[in-house]
């Protein structure tokens, strides 16, 4: 995994509606970059409605929720659509992302990174538990803003 501190690489890919978004698009926020699978997966699922019904808490901080993997546009506007996801869910198919951030495997593993206003690495998820991973990241995003 990136370490803390270190510069968030820069990222260019479509969301579920296919529109292009680039890491410095949230320049001077929060984000929560998380990589997951495969969606309509039970995991997968579980935690993108685990953040979807927790989404009001990063919004009142301002922080940004990113979704990563190499599924197509089109399944993540079906995915998307499906579980009423009010964040972006970014397009990777041909894994450049993926690889940049160290979430390459079989499968995409399921890492996250919290990154800070300053576009730098502020924290590392490398064993989600995708039912609790939302409050998780909303606890030390409290402690971190302190």
């Amino acid at each position: 995994m990136l370490t803390v501190g270190s510069k968030a690489p820069a990222f260019a890919a479509p969301d579920q509606d296919g529109k292009t978004h680039n890491l410095s698009d949230y320049a001077g926020k929060w984000v929560l970059l998380y990589f997951y699978p495969k969606d309509f997966t039970s995991g997968c699922t579980t935690e993108a409605c685990t953040l979807r019904d927790n989404y009001e808490g990063f919004k009142k901080i301002d922080a940004v929720v990113l979704g990563v993997s190499t599924d197509s546009v089109e399944s993540h506007a079906g995915f998307s659509k499906e579980h009423e996801l009010p964040f972006t869910l970014l397009s990777d198919p041909e894994k450049k992302i993926v690889a940049a951030y160290e979430a390459s495997g079989a499968w995409t593993k399921r890492i996250s990174y919290l990154i800070d206003p300053a576009g730098k690495i502020a924290k590392t998820y490398d064993s989600v538990k995708p039912a609790e991973h939302a409050t998780q990241v909303l606890a030390d995003l409290a402690e971190l803003k302190k």
